[in-house]
């Protein structure tokens, strides 16, 4: 049985048990393992430096207060993520070129693909969801974890418990950008601390200390690599003004209506306000003159050509 975006919650984890608890986990893994940074490079490098005064405390206190900022974006981007719902198609929602049609002149399940013209632009072709029963706007694609169709979607992301959409995209990726930079930090920090493990001096410290900080070295050094990975790819996916899926529809196709230009295709999934560029949240300026940051509508080329695509 499929349900509607109209009907269905934001999140199937609502209504799977074991996908619940699947992501109960996930989001317990991610504050452990913050868990642990914070109390090996707090509690156990860092703060006692504090009492001890001169330099070396003015170093330390600089060393947490930056810990401290980005891990406060850190959390405050993942957790933006988690529950800011990516984009649902409206109820009822129809191209403007459908609208002005009578209604019942076209069979929608006889054109899952493509049918009619898109409202922002007349050379996008209108797509229909035999799942969700349902018109799609332009870049919306059906999860099959989530039951729904979503907005502009770039992913299923098990790590956020979540959809990457059009209304979180930027959350996602300040959350890819300050998990880098924090683990980079921490693997900076510790790894004096990881060398030391392997020479012949004695290191001071209790041996539960020392695993710990052990272990987030290894973790955040993991981390670092693997989201770093991630970053370089998304960066690129907004510089061409794609998604992970739209990446490979691209593969098939001569051209892309969306790329325009790498500092308008950035202001679509970060705005144009500078000042918000580096926070999960959008000025409200930006919201109301900027429509593609609300998942329906999206310019593209006007020279370009719809047979092409």
């Amino acid at each position: 049985m499929h349900r509607s975006g109209t009907t269905m919650a934001w999140n199937v984890f609502k209504f799977c048990t074991a996908l619940r608890g699947l992501g109960s986990i996930m989001i317990l893994m991610v504050l452990g393992i913050v868990g642990v940074s914070y109390y090996a490079v707090v509690w156990t490098s860092y703060g006692p430096a504090l009492s001890v005064g001169g330099l070396e405390s003015l170093a330390a206190l600089v060393v947490i207060l930056l810990f401290h900022f980005l891990l406060g974006m850190l959390l405050w981007s993942y957790f933006s993520v988690v529950f800011t719902d990516p984009g649902v198609v409206p109820p009822n929602w129809r191209p403007a070129s459908d609208e002005e049609e009578q209604e019942g002149e076209c069979d929608p399940l006889n054109g899952l693909e493509f049918g009619g013209l898109q409202p922002e632009a007349s050379n996008q072709r209108t797509r229909f969801c035999r799942k969700c029963n349902q018109h799609k706007p332009p870049r919306c694609h059906h999860c099959s974890v989530c039951g729904r169709c979503v907005l502009k979607m770039d992913h299923h992301c098990v790590w956020v418990v979540n959809c990457v959409g059009a209304l979180n995209y930027k959350y996602f990726l300040l959350f890819l950008f300050y998990t880098f930079l924090e683990t980079t930090l921490v693997t900076l920090l510790l790894m004096p601390h990881f060398i030391a493990f392997f020479s012949e001096e004695e290191i001071p410290g209790t041996p539960s200390t020392l695993a710990t900080t052990f272990l987030a070295f290894v973790l955040n050094l993991a981390f670092a690599l693997s989201v770093m990975g991630f970053l370089i790819m998304h960066i690129s996916l907004v510089a061409a003004n794609t998604t992970t899926i739209e990446a490979y529809e691209k593969k098939t196709s001569p051209k892309w209506p969306y790329d325009l230009g790498r500092k308008k295709n950035f202001e679509q999934v970060f705005g144009m306000d500078k000042k918000y560029w580096l926070i999960p949240a959008y000025s409200e300026e930006d919201l109301r003159r900027m429509p593609e940051l609300q998942g329906l509508e999206y310019p593209s080329k006007p020279d370009f050509d719809s047979q092409d695509f």
